[in-house]
């Protein structure tokens, strides 16, 4: 007989996920298992899946739980494949984490959630979450990026903030709305671990009022195009702004097909904020 679990979906700018309560660690999923249930004509439907989970409960989060983290975001790619962050999904973990009386985060306080790229800072200083991602690093190296749509490779630029990012500025509006991302871009060379890409363009103006604005589509590793991916847009944020030089300003604005969120840069560390929100819960059947 198969077994019966119960789930929540939730979203942070359409970026989407099934939230699997699994405290003691007791839920052992395959890679198929993931995949049916991301699926969206025959399972429920995600761009990943969130496993809430304590951190001693999870060989991945021994660290996490000696460097204080309770809850641990075991978080899998809608084929299956593990993931070292994910920046809307961390917010949407503890907008779950809230409603169900997991965990407090006092309006002046943080909490600290455990996942593959280290612990991260999330706190609630306006009416949406923000994730301190921590450092993050460029490389040199040029990357190739050809996509469908584009008569010709782009340079893209190499950004690391927990997990890999390539972003490809292109020339307009033209460009990026032209783009076919139900193919897969072609990286060259290809990354090891692969990477996800995002494709920018600056707004006009490109500063307004110290804050700064780009818009973008991103295609995930192991997901495809999805309305939005929460590193990534720090990634791109921090892209366009090394790209922009010394007088670039530390906050910006990103849009993305899900909506809009916010990144800014303190002491060599990048934060993002935006909304995130529980949609349903119900129970399902694992194949």
């Amino acid at each position: 007989m198969p077994q019966t679990i119960a789930f929540t979906k939730g979203q942070g700018t359409g970026n989407d996920f099934i939230l699997l309560p699994d405290p003691d660690g007791e839920l052992d999923l395959s890679d198929a298992q993931v995949a049916a249930l991301c699926d969206r004509r025959f399972g429920i439907g995600a761009d990943g899946i969130l496993r809430v989970v304590r951190t001693p409960a999870i060989l991945d989060g021994h660290q996490a739980a000696a460097d204080g983290a309770e809850w641990f975001m075991d978080y899998r790619n809608a084929d299956g494949s593990p993931a070292e962050m994910c920046g809307n999904g961390i917010r949407v973990y503890v907008r779950y984490l809230l409603e169900t009386g997991l965990a407090e985060l006092p309006v002046d306080g943080s909490l600290l959630i455990g996942t593959r790229a280290g612990v991260k800072r999330v706190s609630r200083p306006d009416e949406h979450l923000e994730v301190d991602l921590g450092e993050w690093r460029t490389e040199e190296d040029e990357v190739l990026v050809r996509a469908k749509g584009l008569p010709v490779a782009r340079p893209g630029l190499s950004v690391d903030v927990g997990n890999p990012h390539v972003v490809v500025a292109l020339s307009g509006p033209d460009e990026l709305d032209g783009l076919d991302l139900a193919v897969q871009p072609i990286l060259d060379p290809a990354p090891r671990d692969g990477a996800n890409i995002e494709f920018v363009v600056p707004s006009d103006p490109l500063v307004h009022h110290g804050v700064g604005s780009i818009r973008l589509r991103v295609f995930e590793r192991g997901v495809g195009e999805t309305l939005s991916c929460g590193t990534g847009v720090a990634a791109a944020a921090l892209a366009v702004r090394h790209w922009a030089g010394a007088a670039a300003p530390d906050r910006w604005t990103v849009d993305v097909p899900g909506g809009t969120l916010s990144v800014r840069m303190v002491d060599g560390r990048v934060l993002l904020s935006g909304p995130a929100s529980l949609v349903f819960s119900g129970q399902v059947a694992l194949a």
